[in-house]
């Protein structure tokens, strides 16, 4: 047996949209409009029942008339790139004579066959130039593009030895230098000094000889005579023979 076709006109039939931002509660409304002269009973369902608020959820559609239900979406946040799955369902069903209605009993125990339902997709929408917290936040978070920049790998560790090695013997080159410079500037200041006293050995004695007495001059002459004498005669009797 075929099931039953939906009497009741749904505005939307097809969506049901919900503009954003979504930091507050978003309210889209749904109207069922019954064009039979007989009480139809309705019932809405979704299929995330924690993100959504339905009043009424569920009553009665009087004959030729018409219902407006409230779909109130909760605050979340929202991402573009996350698709939404989310759908509701309308289920009518005739009502059994003109007295009060349990309408938690009727759907239970009717006949599948007799049951009428429609199918709504949500649909998120966001208003020009709207950035939402979810959006703004991952902007935020983002990392700043950095400029690619080549890096070279870094000198191992052996040239790092290498190099404090050739500057230390660089520096005890330059103390080894140095030590020997100061050796020589002493050493001139000691010849300087020496040449200094072989310049001028007259002064001493100018101050020396005067005081000696002339006659103790006279033997040293002598002695100095006799000795060239007796070289002269050495060296002319070694012509000689």
């Amino acid at each position: 047996m075929a099931k039953a076709e939906q009497v009741l006109i749904l505005e939307p039939s097809q969506e049901l949209k919900f503009r954003g931002p979504f930091t507050d509660v978003v309210t889209s409304q749904l109207k069922l409009t019954n064009p039979t002269d007989k009480r139809v009973c309705f019932k809405v369902k979704t299929t995330a029942p924690r993100r959504y608020c339905v009043r009424p959820n569920s009553g009665v559609v009087d004959p030729n008339g018409s219902v407006s239900v409230a779909v109130m979406l909760q605050p979340f946040e929202y991402d573009p790139h996350e698709k939404n799955k989310h759908k509701f369902m309308v289920q009518s069903l005739f009502a059994a004579g003109d007295g009060d209605i349990s309408l938690d009993m009727l759907f239970k125990e009717a006949d599948m066959n007799q049951l009428m339902d429609s199918k709504l997709r949500c649909v998120f929408e966001l208003p020009p130039d709207t950035t939402t917290p979810a959006v703004q936040n991952n902007l935020d978070a983002s990392p700043a593009l950095q400029p690619h920049v080549e890096t070279k790998p870094s000198p191992k560790s052996t040239n790092s030895e290498a190099e404090i090695k050739k500057a230390g013997d660089e520096i005890k080159r330059l103390r080894e230098e140095i030590s020997s410079l100061r050796q020589e500037n002493l050493q001139l200041k000691e010849d300087s000094l020496r040449q200094r006293t072989t310049a001028n050995p007259g002064e001493k004695k100018q101050i020396i000889i005067p005081r000696h007495d002339p006659q103790q001059a006279n033997p040293m002459m002598h002695l100095v005579a006799a000795f060239l004498i007796a070289l002269v005669g050495f060296i002319f009797g070694k012509f000689i023979l």
